[in-house]
């Protein structure tokens, strides 16, 4: 009846989980492998794995298998089947108490002592004793030889039923006397055979149990006593079926997403505010491993860096494919000044709001920032005050190697290219083909990726051999025109003297020279594909696709053709994976990718965004960011990110500060590195209601999109309570769903909870969410509706180049790709000096190239630098190392 039970039960949850395939994993020492019972097992549904180890194996060595079996993710049960002398706490304990079916692990027994049978499982054995067991209150209940975690549960269970328990060991001198008087014994080891069974009272009911369970041997007891001993040993298989039904249920819960029991970090704010580094250092961050656990991840899941980073696996977007998503929340702003007015700041404090005050899973989707401006001008990207992620100055430096996988990368196919053009220029094609295709142990073949070269070029042929003169050639020169290639190598530092650059100098390159250029890795396309992206076989095809130059013929030559797909997906493995990290509060924040917010779309992954909703659950909140204003930043997070991912925001959240519209209420220049000017410093009504007609125009784009929209004043100390009322009420009256100060960088979360309200309250608006234009349209006017909708502009202007550029990529097939414009960020016009609303202008289109593999057509809107350059004093100045502690200083 258990067994059928059993049965049933997994059936239930196969039904429901169709990928399940529970598993028990067996260990044994010297013993045959289990035939009988693995068949039986199979019948019930289980998959068993027998692990048996050679006679002599150490308890050390069996502690090792355990700890295998542990952090196997398709194991959700683990049993051990050993000689006696093996067992031991050590043994017991290493088992994960989640897979341990036999209950023997000091967790489990603690909770079967304290009466937490919820939370625990009762070793098979015991439950094989009781259930042969009826009406034990008031009656002496013998433990003979039952010591160690079985005789513990034994007692517990017994006394639960009202026994009189009474222990002994073998050789105790009154054990003749207890077996006369007790009237069940429960013999919990094999007996002696010293010990006579005329010892025993007639009519006492005797069970017999060792642990030799799953092997069947009856070796214990005298042949009248079989019945039982038999009766114990199936009992316990059935039970142990029981068991593993049971942890195979809360494996499945385990999967499911819930409401976090997240332990929030405190914060005790200074006045003045301190510098984010000592902030930051202030702070104790949770082992992440720790953080990984609170918020639903499994130990499988994550690859841990260090002691405060983790990488999170993709394989976790399969367990929870059924899980809802939670709420998507945009993090945009109005057109800034150079010193930027806090968006990465508001997108902390506000998630720190909603989960360390408001009890809300939220989380935060972060990029990962360029070395170049942490040690030029601009400094980090952590956020800052009391609203930053945790170590400030990990996630500002190097974090987990992404950066430097896409160089690598990167770098990989610009040395690629060079090195075929040459190789291509001097040899003939026989040459090429015998170098391209060689002999391997005397046999020619052609690789994956040059098999797919072959169809692509219609050749169905797979043998080497039977190509003819004409299809070699075709094979093995991609003739590539040297003045259309686009692929630039790239480094991760401020270097102005590579924006030109010449190559191929040296006598071995036999003359090939050619002006070339470096960018920084963050604009390398790679980067544009790894935000984009959405698994690994998306990106490889993405990589893949991506376009380097044109051959003589006009036609596009791609990372594919060149053969190196499957390196840069190589290289990019651990890249894709996004990386965990927590805010000063210790909510949960994912850090992934960094694309150039001018040239590429500026958003943080697809990734980190598609496991974060599955993370926080239905009523959860993700919190992402768009790069720069909102009429790029966001209208590429809508147009571009959006189309990739199939994800649709929920609210926009929309910062402004005093001091950016009151600039673009015609106050002085702000430059970075220079003191404000009074006028920011001192209360001026009519400066700000002038300049927020900048803010009125970035409500009304964000509406162009049918998302409800909340603006969030970054307060700064030099605001006047007057300011901050007037810009919220402006911005209610310019159709803001709400406008709410904020002061999260002097207060942490607690600065914020006002602003998490009102997106909580927006998220349950109605929302009628739309792209701007249609793909199909041409490339052309997809630019137009941009500049006319967006930017406020007249019309569009194109250039003889750029015209020739729209059509080439109509020719060769990327007409219907959205549009990525490339354009300055401090004004809605191509003209950063133009403040404000500017109107009746034409937008000139100097340029148009195309990111294949990312997935958009990016028009030029003047001159954009790919290479930012160091200043006269940049960062570094101030950064430092102490070689004693080894801390970080200066560090913004």
């Amino acid at each position: 009846k258990i067994t059928e039970n059993a049965k049933k039960s997994l059936a239930s949850l196969k039904r429901q989980n169709p990928q399940l395939e529970p598993t028990l994993a067996i260990i044994q020492v010297n013993y045959l492998p289990l035939v009988i019972l693995s068949i039986f097992f199979r019948q019930v549904g289980l998959r068993v794995i027998h692990i048996c180890l050679p006679e002599g194996s150490s308890k050390d060595e069996i502690v090792g298998e355990i700890l295998r079996l542990n952090e196997d993710p398709d194991v959700q049960g683990l049993a051990l089947d050993l000689p006696e002398s093996l067992y031991s706490s050590k043994v017991f304990n290493a088992v994960k108490p989640e897979k341990d079916v036999d209950g023997l692990s000091s967790v489990n027994l603690g909770h079967l002592v304290r009466g937490d049978v919820y939370d625990c499982l009762v070793p098979p054995t015991v439950c094989a004793v009781m259930e042969l067991l009826e009406n034990l209150g008031g009656k002496t209940v013998l433990l003979v030889g039952a010591g160690g975690a079985v005789g513990a549960a034994l007692q517990s269970m017994l006394q639960r039923e009202g026994a009189a328990i009474i222990s002994c060991p073998w050789k105790a001198p009154q054990l003749q006397n207890e077996l006369r008087h007790a009237d069940v014994v429960v013999f919990g080891s094999m007996k002696p055979d010293a010990v006579p069974v005329s010892w025993i009272k007639p009519g006492t009911t005797i069970i017999s149990c060792s642990r030799d369970l799953l092997s069947e041997k009856c070796n214990y007891g005298q042949q009248n006593n079989s019945a039982a001993e038999n009766a114990v040993g199936s009992l316990a298989i059935a039970m142990r079926m029981q068991n593993m039904v049971k942890t195979m249920e809360r494996w499945i819960q385990s999967r499911q997403c819930r409401k976090w029991n997240l332990h929030s970090l405190k914060l005790q704010p200074l006045s003045p505010v301190p510098s984010d580094i000592e902030i930051s250092r202030a702070q104790s961050p949770k082992a992440v491993d720790v953080l990984a656990k609170e918020i639903g991840l499994l130990t499988d899941e994550i690859e841990i860096y260090g002691q405060t980073k983790a990488k999170v696996r993709l394989s976790l977007l399969e367990r929870l494919k059924d899980q809802p998503d939670g709420k998507y929340v945009l993090v945009a702003g109005i057109t800034p000044t150079p010193l930027g007015e806090g968006k990465s700041t508001v997108t902390v404090g506000l998630v720190q709001a909603l989960t360390a005050h408001l009890k809300i899973n939220s989380f935060a989707c972060l990029r990962q920032p360029s070395q170049g401006p942490t040690f030029g001008v601009k400094g980090g990207a952590a956020g800052g005050g009391y609203a930053q992620v945790i170590p400030m100055e990990e996630f500002n430096l190097h974090l987990t190697g992404d950066i430097h996988a896409i160089t690598a990368a990167n770098n990989l196919l610009a040395a690629a290219i060079d090195a075929r053009i040459l190789h291509e220029n001097t040899q003939s094609d026989k040459s090429l083909y015998n170098r391209l295709v060689p002999v391997v142990n005397g046999m020619r073949g052609f690789s994956p990726i040059q098999l797919a070269r072959l169809r692509k070029l219609g050749i169905n042929k797979t043998d080497p051999e039977t190509l003819t003169e004409e299809e070699i050639s075709k094979f093995a020169r991609l003739d590539i025109d040297p003045s259309t290639i686009t692929w630039q190598r790239v480094v991760d530092t401020n270097d102005r003297f590579l924006r030109k650059i010449t190559i191929g100098q040296a006598n071995t390159e036999k003359g090939f020279v050619r002006q070339a250029q470096f960018d920084i890795a963050v604009a390398s396309e790679i980067m544009a594909i790894l935000a984009l992206t959405t698994s690994l076989q998306d990106m490889k095809e993405r990589l893949g696709k991506m376009v380097v130059a044109n051959d003589k013929k006009g036609e596009p030559v791609t990372a594919e053709d060149l053969g190196v797909t499957g390196a840069l997906a190589v290289l990019m493995k651990d890249a894709i994976k996004p990386t965990l990290m927590q805010t000063l509060e210790g909510t949960p924040v994912f850090v992934h990718a960094g694309p150039f917010a001018n040239i590429a779309h500026g958003n943080s992954s697809v990734l980190a965004d598609k496991i974060a909703l599955k993370l926080v659950g239905e009523k959860g909140f993700v919190v992402t960011e768009a790069g720069f204003g909102a009429d790029i930043g966001m209208e590429k997070f809508f147009n571009i990110k959006c189309r990739a991912s199939g994800l649709f925001p929920s609210v926009v959240v929309l910062v402004a500060t005093v001091r950016a519209l009151k600039m673009h209420g015609g106050g002085p220049n702000v430059t970075a590195g220079a003191p404000l000017k009074k006028e920011y410093t001192e209360e001026n009504l009519q400066l700000v209601a002038d300049g927020c007609c900048n803010l009125q125009k970035q409500i009304q784009i964000a509406q162009l999109f049918g998302v409800p929209v909340v603006v969030a004043l970054n307060v700064f100390k030099t605001d006047s309570p007057a300011e901050v009322d007037l810009v919220c009420k402006i911005a209610k009256q310019s159709g803001a769903f709400d406008a709410v100060p904020c002061h999260h960088w002097s207060a942490g979360g607690r600065g914020a909870v006002k602003l998490a309200q009102a997106v909580e309250k927006a998220a349950n608006q109605k929302n009628s969410f739309k792209y701007l234009y249609s793909l199909e349209l041409p490339i052309v006017e997809k630019i137009r509706i941009i500049a006319q909708k967006v930017y406020g502009a007249q019309d569009i202007e194109l250039s003889p180049v750029a015209q020739s550029q729209v059509d080439r990529y109509t020719r060769q097939g990327f007409g219907n790709l959205p549009i990525c414009m490339a354009k300055t960020h401090l004004s809605l016009s191509h003209q950063p000096e133009r403040k404000g609303v500017p109107t009746g202008f034409i937008l000139p289109i100097s340029d148009v190239r195309a990111s294949i593999g990312a997935g958009f057509i990016y028009p030029l809107v003047g001159t954009m630098s790919t290479m930012p350059g160091l200043p006269t004093r940049p960062c570094f100045y101030d950064i430092d190392l102490d070689p004693i502690t080894e801390q970080v200083k200066g560090l913004f």
